[in-house]
Parts: structure tokens; sequence; C-alpha cells
């Protein structure tokens, strides 16, 4: 079964995830970002999900993680949470 690692963060405006992703397009650090804005509690580990499998996410973020290219910064993704930036560190 496949498996993926990537970190994300999540915010509650898409213009707010904007923002971000356009910082760290710009050069800031990821994890710092998802310490710095992000509402998941994931936040305390700079966003890092861990390993995790197809169907283990929302929908609209297993569609990213599992097709993606690694390590690009993807979003804004809406889900039920709110507005994600995710990127995909791994994948098999």
């Amino acid at each position: 079964m496949s498996q993926a690692t990537a970190r994300h963060l999540l915010v509650d405006t898409e213009e707010e995830c904007l923002i971000i992703k356009a910082e760290i397009e710009a050069g800031k650090d990821f994890a710092e970002a998802a310490k710095n804005h992000s509402t998941c509690p994931s936040n305390a580990q700079g966003g890092d999900l861990g390993s995790f499998g197809p169907g283990q996410m929302v929908p609209e973020f297993d569609k990213v993680v599992f097709s993606a290219p690694l390590n690009k910064v993807q979003g804004p993704v809406k889900t039920q949470f709110g507005y994600h930036l995710l990127e995909v560190t791994t994948r098999n």
C-alpha cells in the first residue's frame, strides 16, 4: 500500500492561505509558517503529519498528497476544516 509523509498548515480563509503561500515561496520556512499561523495541533511540529496511507485523511487532502510533486507547496486546498497548504515530503 502507498504511504506518504507530508506537512501542512491550516487557516480559516483562502486569502490568508494565499498570503502565507507567497511568503513561503519567497523563502519563509514552511515549518516556521505552520508554527506561527496554523490552527491545527500539528503546528507544534511545524505541520509535520508523519506517515499515512490513502484514506487516512479527508478526500480533498488525499487527492493532492497522492498525486502532487514532492517538496512543492500545494494549495490552497479547501476541506471541511478550512484551507490547507501542504507539502508532500516522501511517497512510495
